[in-house]
């Protein structure tokens, strides 16, 4: 274990942000340990706590504490430096109560059989200065981008998992479904059940008889030649793959998805062969201080692409379901 150690920024170094310069410089500091440790206070610039995007000016005195941190399991995740880097990266709220992230697509939220790598095994690079790890509030489907929501207490997590249950969030869904729906816009009402054998077994399914409620608002926001739509989804329940199981049903599925709809239905330069599906916003009153919040997540880069290539607007020029 190295002692407390002090280095002055040289000139060279002006101007950079404290994180990269500390990955950048001390050899046994991991991005993840770095990340802790100004967090923490345990790094001072000039005596003083930073930020991690704190810009260094040079002749200024960097506080390094002891160091002897390894990489932690969680549930027999072993937490990778580049992992750490992507679930900070992809914050896009924190009040010290709840924190929100952009997930991205192809990582589940939590682990389970075969599942190495997931958002839960990677919130411990989240962990604040009172080294409280935030927890999951809600999942998003493995290959589903956008807003997912974490709290910083169990207590918080309970009153923001309730809101999704009596339906007192507002979710947003934007996808691209393959062809267009033939109305714009109307409410899908179909109960869903999982399926026990045959073709269906494993998949969800939608059944009038045994299925649970489930219902789900759709508005066309652009088409293109009605082949395929920028289609926005409000879920007003929470059934599994609800949004996918729903399109399917009225005969327009989710461009690229290999479950429920046709993988490849359409092909072509910038659209990729995946699951066109994004958690947009969340809307809720938060609870403690009353306001109310619009989490709102840009479109991933390859989704970008596919909007591109549609010529859908990424910046739709209104609100959908702005009367709920």
């Amino acid at each position: 274990m190295k002692d407390v150690q002090h280095i002055t920024i040289p000139q060279d170094d002006d101007g950079q942000r404290l994180d990269r310069w500390l990955k950048k410089n001390i050899e046994e500091m991991s991005f993840v340990m770095a990340q802790k440790l100004i967090r923490t206070g345990q790094i001072r610039v000039d005596g003083k706590r930073a930020k991690p995007d704190t810009r260094l000016v040079a002749g200024q005195e960097i506080r390094l504490p002891p160091m002897d941190e390894r990489p932690k399991k969680v549930d027999g995740y072993r937490l990778r430096e580049s992992d750490a880097e992507l679930i900070i990266n992809a914050v896009i709220y924190d009040d010290g109560e709840i924190l929100a992230i952009n997930k991205p697509p192809g990582i589940a939220s939590q682990g389970g059989m075969n599942i190495e790598r997931h958002i839960d095994g990677m919130l411990e690079a989240l962990t604040n200065k009172d080294g409280v790890k935030p927890r999951l509030v809600h999942r998003l489907d493995k290959d589903t981008s956008g807003v997912l929501l974490l709290a910083r207490s169990a207590d918080m997590a309970r009153k923001l998992g309730r809101m999704f249950q009596s339906r007192d969030m507002k979710k947003i869904y934007w996808a691209v479904t393959a062809p267009a729906p033939t109305e714009m816009e109307g409410e899908i009402k179909a109960p869903i059940i999982k399926g026990t054998e045959g073709p269906n077994k494993d998949k969800m399914m939608v059944d009038h008889k045994e299925g649970q409620k489930a219902y789900t608002n759709y508005e066309v926001m652009e088409v293109a030649s009605n082949k395929a739509a920028f289609v926005a989804f409000m879920p007003k329940t929470g059934r599994t793959h609800q949004i996918r199981v729903h399109a399917a049903h009225m005969g327009f599925p989710l461009l690229g998805d290999d479950k429920y709809g046709v993988k490849a239905a359409l092909e072509g330069p910038g659209i990729p062969n995946r699951l066109h599906l994004h958690a947009r916003s969340l809307q809720f009153m938060h609870p403690v201080t009353k306001k109310r919040m619009k989490l709102t997540a840009p479109l991933p880069d390859d989704l970008a692409r596919s909007w591109d290539a549609f010529g859908f607007q990424k910046k739709p020029d209104h609100e959908p379901f702005a009367d709920f």
